[in-house]
């Protein structure tokens, strides 16, 4: 499977690294309730978190919720990205080969895309797109991350994109892989892939499985990461 996606990934040309701090144009939209890179020439990857993740409990959504006006805007441009394919699981089996094609998609992305501010990249205050220029934002990362793990061969109905408030207080986008291991939350802000109750993040809504339409996180809560994370 690794294989798989450095050939999935070869036409990407490398660019430095920049974490984001935070997405500002996720922030209205979350509080009102809503690669470029050569493997043979990427950097070798750290053992970030090479750890098969202990089971933790779902997260569960709680109603039909709106999604951002960015990304409606966004399936209109790109509309095979946004529909749910019912034959596909919408909760993936993990195994020790796909977690660690999770955990190197995650951190190969991280240091490849430059992050800039939408305002910066489009002259827009949200835009959800893919960072085929090597820069973007948030939404635009996860974005990339999960065209890989799909070219990759895990299922998109698996890998759903999420809006969050993080530990700044500022809206933010992750890509969420549901497993039966619980939900792991892919991030440009880390290059560790965290179970969701361990990441600091109050938790919005996130794409539904079911259909187009979003649901509400809004009854989750997750503590504040601990310093050793």
């Amino acid at each position: 499977m690794h294989q798989h996606i450095h050939s999935g990934i070869s036409h990407w040309k490398t660019h430095r690294f920049l974490r984001a701090l935070h997405c500002s144009g996720l922030a209205m939209a979350a509080w009102a309730g809503l690669v470029f890179f050569d493997s043979a020439a990427a950097e070798p990857l750290l053992p970030i978190s090479a750890t098969f993740p202990a089971a933790t409990a779902a997260l569960l959504s709680s109603g039909p919720a709106g999604p951002t006006p960015a990304w409606i805007e966004f399936c209109a441009r790109q509309p095979q990205e946004c529909t749910v394919d019912a034959s596909e699981p919408a909760v993936l089996s993990l195994n020790q080969e796909l977690w660690l094609t999770i955990v190197e998609v995650n951190e190969r992305v991280n240091r490849t895309i430059v992050a800039v501010t939408d305002q910066d990249h489009w002259g827009e205050v949200d835009r959800w797109d893919y960072p085929d220029d090597g820069l973007g934002d948030c939404e635009d990362i996860q974005l990339l991350k999960r065209r890989l793990l799909i070219e990759a061969g895990l299922p998109r109905r698996a890998l759903r994109m999420a809006v969050v408030i993080d530990d700044q207080g500022a809206g933010h986008a992750v890509l969420m892989v549901r497993t039966d291991q619980g939900e792991l939350i892919l991030d440009n802000k880390r290059d560790a892939v965290l179970a969701w109750h361990v990441t600091g993040y109050h938790y919005v809504k996130r794409e539904g499985d079911e259909s187009a339409a979003w649901v509400w996180l809004g009854s989750q809560v997750a503590p504040v990461v601990t310093a050793t994370q």
